[in-house]
């Protein structure tokens, strides 16, 4: 891999509360090359998306980054004043949100806001911008976008409307996307379509995408690398195929267990597959911790079915195992 384009080391992200402080990123440490698609995979409560947040200084208060820090490009970016930060956000790093209604003004055309940003983060004309709007809507593969730029975000299907969002995030020529569900909204032909303008945009433009998602079948079409959160931690990083098809932490096992397999029955197509034997899909029991009642030691522990005595009171750290990075203490001695 080439020089980190983004390096985030052990970040901790907190939210006090009256009851105690909630930790919902705890120690997480990953980088990206220009160029890659690194996806970030994890159950609903992970972390992945407040990582995210974290990398593009959208922290709500009382959240706050406690710990670790944020290299862009070289440069510290995590403890910025919010103004310089928001002249990155946007001209450097893109994201795009899940609903792109959220993402998109009702009251402006899609036009209006795609110049304004252009002109927002680029010197140009306000003629340049609009060209400039016109060509990024023909790129994401919106049809006839000399017809299309005056009209309003309801006017678009939620295919189109995603693909003006991510238009928006290409506005400024970011060096980084950080992509958020981009494609949980959308019918299957419609991910599709997305998850391959997502890796053109990787090929062409050497922008790095950071694609958050739970989906799995997202990842292996679209990942260079994976990385695995479970409760605020990375559990597991690596080569995507490696980490779908050679899981070693035992979260990432079972999670790839829990994927269904199609396979053609044997014998002729269409003969029917008697005689086989139905396999259950594996599951992996219980629940993701409550961010105010993470164990002690591995935070998986209460889940796993291979935890001995070190995991229930010392926390392990990412260890090199092939090619792949593990935090799991069956890849370390266990103690005599």
């Amino acid at each position: 891999m080439s020089a980190p384009l983004l390096e985030v080391r052990d970040l901790r992200v907190e939210f006090p509360t009256r009851r105690g402080t909630l930790v919902a990123v705890d120690g997480a440490s990953l980088a990206i090359a220009p160029g890659e698609v690194l996806g970030v995979v994890g159950e609903s409560g992970a972390g992945k998306s407040i990582t995210g947040m974290a990398i593009i200084g959208l922290i709500e208060p009382p959240g706050r980054i406690a710990a670790g820090e944020i290299r862009f490009e070289g440069e510290r970016i995590d403890r910025l004043p919010y103004e310089q930060m928001r002249r990155i956000r946007g001209r450097r790093i893109g994201a795009i949100f899940q609903d792109p209604l959220t993402s998109l003004n009702p009251l402006f055309t899609v036009g209006e806001q795609l110049t304004e940003t252009i002109l927002a983060h680029l010197e140009v004309t306000p003629a340049a911008a609009r060209a400039r709007a016109l060509a990024l809507l023909a790129e994401v593969g919106i049809p006839a976008p000399e017809g299309r730029i005056d009209h309003y975000p309801h006017q678009f299907s939620g295919g189109m409307r995603q693909r003006v969002v991510i238009a928006l995030a290409l506005a400024a020529e970011p060096r980084l996307i950080i992509a958020d569900e981009p494609t949980t909204a959308l019918d299957v032909s419609i991910q599709a379509q997305i998850i391959a303008l997502l890796k053109r945009l990787a090929r062409d433009h050497g922008t790095a995408v950071m694609l958050i998602t739970h989906d799995m079948g997202v990842i292996a079409e679209t990942a260079d690398r994976v990385a695995v959160m479970y409760a605020g931690r990375i559990a597991e990083v690596g080569p995507v195929r490696e980490v779908i098809h050679a899981p070693r932490h035992p979260y990432t096992t079972g999670l790839m267990g829990s994927i269904p397999k199609v396979a053609a029955p044997h014998g002729a197509p269409g003969a029917a597959s008697a005689g086989r034997k139905r396999v259950p899909l594996a599951q992996i029991e219980g629940a993701m911790p409550r961010l105010n009642a993470i164990p002690q030691g591995c935070a998986f522990n209460p889940r796993c079915p291979r935890r001995f005595d070190r995991c229930l009171t010392e926390r392990p750290e990412l260890v090199a195992v092939g090619t792949n990075h593990v935090a799991c203490w069956l890849y370390a001695d266990r103690p005599r």
